[in-house]
Formats: structure tokens, sequence, C-alpha cells
């Protein structure tokens, strides 16, 4: 399915947000860049770690129209059925403070609602607005939530 956002973007030099299947059409160099080196959660990650991320997830991009230059990312791992985990999420620094992140995180909430899910989670230490004007509320009942640290 290709969902396709026009008037509500926030910024007209910005191509429509593409819902991407398949990780061929991203730029796997320029997101492991962003990733690797300027993302808190994935700092010194490895690009064949990011391509196996990129390889196993439902991936979404923004370009800039004029260059067709990827200017935004995110991904979900999912079972397609129950669960999604939205990971990944970041908006190029030139094109911060446009609201992109919030369209994004909605592209996003868009493409998952028709399958269903019974709870989509993320995480974040900084941009609780960002989600929040996309729908995200903080888990009401943290202490349910565990993790398991292997690296």
């Amino acid at each position: 399915m290709l969902r396709r956002y026009g008037d509500e973007r926030p910024d007209r030099h910005l191509r429509r947000l593409r819902d991407l299947l398949r990780p061929a059409p991203l730029d796997p160099v320029r997101i492991h860049h962003w990733l690797s080196t300027d993302a808190y959660w994935a700092l010194g990650r490895s690009r064949e770690q990011q391509d196996r991320a990129i390889a196993g997830s439902l991936n979404f991009g923004a370009y800039e129209r004029a260059s067709g230059l990827l200017v935004a990312y995110a991904r979900v791992v999912t079972d397609h059925a129950t669960f999604a985990w939205v990971c990944d999420v970041y908006v190029d620094r030139a094109v911060r403070g446009r609201g992109l992140g919030t369209t994004l995180a909605a592209a996003v909430r868009d493409r998952l609602a028709p399958l269903g899910l019974c709870r989509v989670l993320l995480a974040t230490d900084d941009a609780h607005g960002v989600y929040g004007k996309a729908g995200f509320v903080p888990v009401t009942d943290p202490e349910k939530l565990m993790v398991l640290t292997t690296g």
C-alpha cells in the first residue's frame, strides 16, 4: 500500500512522504551516517547492523522535492498482526523545526492503522511533544515493560 500525504505537509519543499516497503529506494549510507554519528540511541552502530535493520523493517522516508534527497527516516518492526515498534526516527538537522517529525510519525500511524495492532510503542528521551501531536501518549503502565540488554 502506497499512501501519499499532501496538504498537511508542513514544508512545501518536501516531497510527499512515501512508505517504502523495500529498502532499495532508501539511501542506506546517509541513514547509517545520521544514526551512527548523531542519534543518541544508535551511536557507533555498524553499517552491517543498520543494513540488517533496514532489511527487516517497514521503512519510511521523506525527500526534498527539488533534489530528491532523503531528509527524514523512520522504521517500524512489526509482526503485522498485534504489535509494532517505531524506531530510528531521524530528521536531518537542516530541516528540523518544520513539523516533519510529527508528519513522519503520523504517516507511520496511518500506515499501521489498517493492521488493527493491539499496541504500537516507541521510546524517546526528548521528542514527546513531536509524537504526542501524532497521537502517541505515555505508557500508562510502564512497570509492566521490561528490557533485556544484550550488548
